[in-house]
């Protein structure tokens, strides 16, 4: 007798054996049960979840001989002839094949004669989504007023591509993707009964491959077998399918998270060793990591990681140390790595330097430290303090958020008068704030604009620049002298003079307030450049300064 691959001699033969999808079988037998059979069924899902197994067993339960049963015998000439998938009023139909529309009318035309031996004449079409437009409206009449005693199943992998009024003449079950629990203990009881020899961590690396198929898995293992034998070494199942061995991706991760480039390199070293594809490897990473960060958002992750209980344990120690934001980095890096491998001409270099950079950068900080930080850090720039000097930003813990007390703020020194030249407590510059105070704009203006070349009383001599000179003509002066003679409380005599450009003479107090503005802004430049603060605000975010305003009027 010829060889039976394991996915066909241990295909679904009751509602039971359908792993995974017990919503469905729980809905189909209750429909038998209560005799609500309706006249088209829809199965989609993925590739090897059960469809086709479905359809069978329920075509099988609906007509055995021993009555519409939930629990078809499976021995009777029926349910042997449909297992067989030889049954005469049970035809199987490749939608792939038979696409036309003259095949739809030679369906519908053998439709109407009564089953030769069943209860029910069913048609179950695989793939049925490769129909013709055509042959969808030919089989639409039909679907509409069916003969009673037919049924139809349709199964497809892409329901999208069925047009709507097929669908809402269906009952609809969609299949779910296997989980990695159910998938392995089905695993195992096969490779018991085939008195195979393979560890659980084996049994999970095939089921993993299989990608939520158990009929995908089951090709792994025939493979797996054909190639190891009955004693199945986890090396060797690694080896074959070119799997970079989960122990070298936990110690991967774990050098990452550790900051240890050297070991990295090792480590890459052994996978160039080992052959393994370097696009492969950084997948497992992709995945492997995925998993770490469900680790530390969910509690009880259940079905969100396809992990046994031993991997289970390995990676949450793994993950309790590290911080969420550290492994959200490593994730977006390993995916965009993925997809520079796929063209890279230097694999092995690319991997090296990526893991490389990883272990090189620090650690994240969360962001609301990072807002608080920035808060204090205002608050300390407002008050024009020079701030304690900070750690480097990738040494500062999560939980120092410099949550410490500002320091008090010391008294603000008064500015020194801009000019000190004058009398007693009265000199030039409050000469001018005087004529400011008096409402004199005209001559305020053009004495900030002057300078004081003596101040001797009752000698006052006001050098003007060339171009405000004309304005000093006799009554501009004897204006000025009046409010001198004012301020000073004496005897004052005005004298002008005119200051060309090249002379040498006093600064005006406009000039003054300008050398001072510029000199301000300088020093708040330099003060900003070189702030602790400031230089952390920088080495989070990253950029450059572009312009510094000042924030208080007393921060010098």
């Amino acid at each position: 007798m010829s060889y039976q691959v394991l996915a066909r001699k241990w295909r679904p033969q009751f509602f039971e054996d359908l792993v995974g999808q017990e919503h469905v079988s729980q809905t189909l037998k209750n429909a038998i049960t209560a005799d609500r059979v309706h006249h088209a069924f829809l199965f989609t899902g993925a590739r090897g979840v059960g469809k086709t197994s479905a359809a069978r067993i329920f075509a099988k339960a609906l007509n055995c001989q021993t009555g519409s049963t939930t629990q078809p015998c499976g021995t009777c000439p029926s349910c042997i002839e449909i297992t067989k998938s030889q049954g005469i009023d049970v035809l199987e139909i490749d939608g792939a094949s038979n696409t036309g529309v003259d095949d739809i009318r030679e369906l519908r035309e053998n439709i109407r004669y009564l089953p030769s031996q069943s209860r029910y004449k069913i048609f179950i079409i695989d793939e049925v989504h490769m129909l013709s437009i055509n042959a969808f409206n030919a089989l639409l009449k039909t679907l509409e007023e069916p003969p009673e005693h037919a049924k139809f199943i349709f199964a497809t992998t892409e329901p999208h591509k069925i047009p709507i009024t097929i669908l809402s003449r269906c009952q609809r079950f969609d299949f779910k993707k296997i989980g990695l629990a159910p998938l392995q203990a089905r695993l195992r009881y096969i490779a018991d009964q085939e008195n195979i020899k393979v560890k659980d961590s084996g049994l999970a690396i095939v089921a993993r491959s299989g990608g939520g198929s158990m009929r995908d898995a089951l090709s792994t293992l025939d493979q797996v077998i054909a190639f190891c034998g009955d004693q199945i070494d986890d090396e060797e199942l690694q080896g074959l399918l070119g799997l970079v061995s989960r122990a070298l991706l936990l110690a991967t991760i774990k050098a990452v998270l550790e900051r240890d480039p050297g070991q990295l390199l090792a480590l890459v070293q052994k996978v160039d060793e080992h052959g393994h594809s370097f696009r492969q490897f950084c997948q497992q990473l992709v995945e492997l990591v995925r998993a770490l960060v469900v680790l530390k958002v969910v509690d009880q992750p259940g079905g969100l990681i396809d992990v046994g209980e031993a991997e289970f344990q390995e990676i949450n120690i793994l993950a309790e140390p590290a911080s969420l934001e550290d492994l959200q980095r490593l994730l977006a890096i390993l995916i965009r790595t993925e997809a520079d491998l796929a063209v890279s001409n230097y694999p092995r270099l690319t991997m090296e330097m990526v893991l490389v950079k990883l272990a090189g950068m620090p650690a994240g900080i969360e962001v609301a430290a990072l807002i608080k930080r920035l808060e204090i850090l205002e608050g300390q720039l407002a008050l024009g303090l020079p701030a304690p000097k900070a750690p480097s930003v990738e040494h500062i813990p999560a939980s120092q958020t410099m949550d410490a007390p500002l320091p008090e703020e010391p008294a603000v020194k008064k500015t020194e008068t801009l000019s000190a030249v004058g009398v007693g407590e009265k000199n030039w510059a409050g000469l001018v704030e005087f004529v400011k105070n008096r409402r004199k704009p005209r001559i305020s203006s053009l004495l900030e604009q002057s300078s004081l070349l003596l101040l001797e009383l009752p000698c006052l001599r006001i050098g003007m620049p060339g171009r405000y000179f004309s304005l000093a003509d006799g009554d501009m002066r004897q204006a000025i002298q009046s409010l001198a003679v004012e301020y000073f409380a004496t005897d004052v005599k005005i004298e002008v003079e005119k200051i060309g450009n090249g002379d040498k003479a006093p600064l005006s107090l406009h000039e003054e307030r300008t050398q001072q503005e510029s000199d301000r802004q300088k020093k708040l430049r330099e003060n900003a450049i070189e702030h602790p603060l400031v230089k952390s605000a920088l080495d989070i975010f990253g950029g450059k300064i572009e312009d510094v305003k000042p924030i208080d009027k007393g921060f010098v």
